[in-house]
Parts: C-alpha cells; structure tokens; sequence
C-alpha cells in the first residue's frame, strides 16, 4: 500500500454533548478555520458522526472542497453508560486501563474502537489517498490508540474542541501525528 492519510478531527465547541447539540458561535468560527487549514491538504473524502456537531464540523470543508460529507453512524460518540456517574470521569479512565470493562447500558472501549476502526480501514480500501473523519473525543482516542498504542486517558483529556489528527498508513505500519494547536 502506497502512504495514505486519515485525518481524525474532533468536532469544533459545542452546545451539549447530546446527538442534537450544535455549535457555538465560536465553534461556527473554528469550522471555518478548519476549512481553511484543510486547504492545502489533499482531501478525496469526508466522513462524519451523524451528531450535528459533527456534521456542523465538516460542512465549511465539504462546500470549501464540494464534496458530499458521508455520514456513518459508527463514528457517533462512545457511550460510557445509560446511567449517570457522578464520578464519570473515573469510570472513563477505568475504561481505558480495562478496554473491556462496560458499564450498564454502555460499551467497552474495545466495542466503540472496533466500530470507528472498521471506518478507517474501509476508507483506506478506497481509492482516495486522503480522507477527513470527522467524530468525538473519546472514540477519535480509541481509534488512535488502536493503531498506535499509548494514546489513552490523558491523551483523551488533552484534546482540544476542535483538534486534528493526522494518520498516515504504509505498508507496515502507522503514524500518529498531531497537527491542530489552539
């Protein structure tokens, strides 16, 4: 396989965390700067969580680019549990030392990655070399830390809204690169 790149983005700052949340004015803002950054990068797709901020996210680049956003349910964000914790963030980084732990009504670290992953290897099966995958925090780190291992809670808790991931795949191997600072 020649060298192809992903593009993981975080979703710029939203209203909420729920699947109907937008962006913020300021999020608005930081969706266009993303476009402009994207600029002079090659761009063949672009996949999006189907959360609104996500596809909020993705919009300036896809009209920028004029292409289509494809939306794929399995970017949605991870599910921790259908009960609420107090002590979330804990339960979180449970999640991430135990990638099989689940809390009720929720999925394992191991069930949100493998979704996202199937993503990613689907995309790089096309022909397009470069594709921007548009999700959430959590998944987007479970994704990373497939392909390169180490990328875990506090990894997690240091991603910014929005924030940019480059991976760049070849024959044997993968590259994570950070490329988005606020």
């Amino acid at each position: 396989m020649s060298s192809k790149r992903i593009y993981l983005v975080r979703h710029c700052k939203a209203e909420g965390q729920q699947p109907e949340a937008g962006l913020t004015v300021e999020g608005f803002g930081q969706a266009r700067e993303l476009a402009v950054f994207f600029a002079g990068l090659e761009v063949g797709a672009i996949i999006s969580s189907p959360y609104k901020r996500a596809l909020q996210t993705a919009e300036p680049l896809s009209r920028e680019r004029d292409i289509a956003v494809e939306r794929d349910d399995r970017l949605r964000e991870r599910v921790l549990s259908t009960t609420d914790h107090p002590d979330w963030m804990n339960k979180l980084k449970q999640t991430y030392a135990d990638p099989d732990l689940k809390f009720e009504g929720g999925e394992s670290s191991r069930e949100a990655a493998a979704r996202g992953v199937a993503v990613i290897r689907e995309a790089l099966a096309r022909d397009q070399a470069h594709t921007v995958i548009v999700t959430h925090g959590a998944l987007m780190s479970l994704i990373i830390n497939h392909f390169t291992p180490g990328f875990g809670y506090d990894e997690w808790k240091s991603l910014t809204n929005p924030d940019v991931y480059r991976l760049t795949f070849s024959t044997e191997s993968c590259k994570a690169e950070r490329l988005w600072s606020l």
